[in-house]
């Protein structure tokens, strides 16, 4: 690819004897293979913690409704090597999939050299799963994020009883888990059953098999008024439970409309949470589950930045975070 004035390229002009619309599409291509680039020299170095590295899976929601053959060239190009498809309002892939066919959408992963490393479905709860789990069979994806419905506001004996309540209620669904080799993550998401800390840990201790896990997301702690020693102890606490890590902090929330910097906060390495002590916790119990890089935009459903390119290198940014606080404590 040749410019006659590489000078152009940053002030939006076309060079000599170039149409705009051709000049637009190489621009995008050159960035893109900008991207690409820095993205393996980064999993390079990330490859180079011998000790411990993070498995990242992107969330197909931080695309917003862009279509499927928008993202998941991106997904590589963000480190990841596999996809989390959400359904509307958070975003659409999981619909895009289902109309395109799911052979066809498989092909489109090997053509990308990718999985489906997760299905996120809050919208059908955990006693809601039975197709989706047979689906999640068909797609060789090993886990299912959803979340913990049930009374909230809870403590002590009465969380734990309903805690026992809603396992017994869960073990048919296990079975199922079971026989399509799938993981069912519950999120502590607030307003729900599983929230707390406490309803985390006991959530640990009484699951009857490793097809029950659970999805931390710190950004829901830390409005309990939990921090990073304190997320990193819960870490530790549930060990092998740990099925999915959001990289997401609560910032300045995500529940009212504002302004794109104060939004992005949620972003790691942006907001004020450390991620130091929490990337030592999950180093200490050997984290092998999926890491996802996390936000959530005003209004549902657009993309957390104007284009798909803008998304990645946001995304990439935040690894690059990760990455030196991990090296941090390596």
């Amino acid at each position: 690819m040749q410019f006659s004035n590489c000078s152009d390229l940053g002030n939006g002009r076309a060079p000599l004897g170039l149409s705009r619309r051709r000049f637009l599409k190489q621009s995008t291509l050159l960035l893109a293979a900008i991207i690409e680039s820095q993205n393996q020299a980064w999993i390079q170095a990330e490859a180079s913690h011998a000790s411990f590295s993070l498995r990242y899976c992107v969330a197909s929601c931080m695309y917003g409704y862009l279509p499927l053959d928008v993202i998941l060239p991106e997904v590589r190009r963000a480190g990841a090597e596999a996809i989390d498809l959400w359904p509307m309002r958070h975003g659409n892939q999981r619909e895009q999939a289902q109309d395109l066919g799911w052979d066809a959408f498989l092909e489109q992963l090997e053509g990308y050299r990718l999985t489906v490393g997760c299905l996120t479905r809050y919208d059908l709860g955990p006693f809601g799963l039975g197709q989706e789990m047979k689906l999640a069979g068909r797609l060789r994806c090993p886990l299912i994020v959803t979340g913990g419905k049930g009374p909230a506001g809870l403590k002590g004996k009465d969380l734990k009883g309903a805690l026992a309540t809603f396992i017994e209620k869960l073990k048919p669904h296990l079975e199922i888990a079971a026989n399509n080799g799938v993981t069912i993550a519950i999120e502590n998401h607030a307003n729900n059953l599983i929230h707390t800390p406490d309803s985390m840990r006991w959530l640990a201790d009484m699951a009857p098999n490793q097809h029950l896990g659970i999805a931390l997301a710190p950004y829901h702690l830390e409005t309990l008024g939990m921090g990073a020693s304190g997320l990193a102890g819960l870490i530790r606490d549930l060990d092998s439970r740990l099925s999915m890590f959001y990289a997401w902090q609560h910032g300045m929330g995500c529940m009212t409309q504002l302004a794109k910097p104060k939004e992005m906060l949620q972003m790691p390495g942006r907001g004020e949470l450390d991620f130091a002590p929490i990337l030592a916790a999950l180093k200490s119990i050997r984290y092998k589950g999926w890491t996802e890089v996390f936000m959530h935009p005003v209004p549902r459903g657009i993309p957390i930045l104007p284009s798909a390119l803008e998304v990645t290198r946001e995304i990439n940014r935040a690894r690059r975070y990760l990455a030196s606080r991990l090296e941090s404590i390596q």
